[in-house]
């Protein structure tokens, strides 16, 4: 069963088209005549869009079919895409603790403050934000540097020291890259 679902609401003519055509869907198709009904089909659901035939301000991920008719196979494609569109832009942002990373835009952001980031810094927090303990300046130089470890560098203690300095400045958060005798972490408290 497919976990996309199009939910259509307040348009009983369109239900019934792509109704017949479910089998050669790949979402599933919900109707909804009223908000409570709408209310409860949303309910639990992750990823869906609702398709009308006008525009309700309460309701987001809405496409509009205001402009009859309209050929089944150019919607279909349509509703897919805009799946895609939906899947790229969840997959493209990260939560942690208060923040989202955007890892299209290569941005740090909490509330309406926002830091731009270079790659490494977003691999760096990334990779530290996955880790359960504290990981070693041996292990990012391997992981996100690809460095041997029989080199000798600091550039990780001034990688990480930049990183510290950058968003305690942007977000007056000093606590966010815990350093340790042991390694660094993501302070997630």
């Amino acid at each position: 069963m497919s976990n996309q679902n199009l939910i259509i609401y307040k348009f009983n003519s369109l239900y019934h088209i792509l109704e017949e055509l479910d089998l050669d869907l790949n979402f599933n198709v919900i109707f909804a005549d009223n908000i409570d009904s709408f209310n409860n089909k949303v309910k639990g659901l992750k990823n869906y869009l609702i398709i009308s035939n006008k525009k309700y301000s309460d309701i987001a991920n809405q496409i509009i079919l205001d402009n009859n008719p309209i050929n089944i196979s150019k919607l279909v494609e349509k509703i897919n895409i805009e799946f895609l569109k939906m899947q790229f832009n969840s997959q493209s942002e990260v939560k942690l603790k208060n923040y989202t990373i955007n890892l299209n835009s290569r941005e740090i952001l909490i509330k309406n403050t926002k830091l731009k980031l270079t790659e490494k810094e977003i691999n760096t927090i990334i990779f530290l934000s996955k880790s359960k303990k504290p990981v070693s300046v041996s292990e990012l130089q391997k992981k996100v540097w690809s460095y041997q470890s029989d080199i000798e560098t600091h550039t990780v203690e001034t990688h990480i020291y930049r990183l510290r300095k950058k968003i305690s400045k942007a977000f007056n958060d000093k606590q966010f890259i815990i350093s340790e005798k042991n390694g660094y972490f993501i302070n997630i408290n």
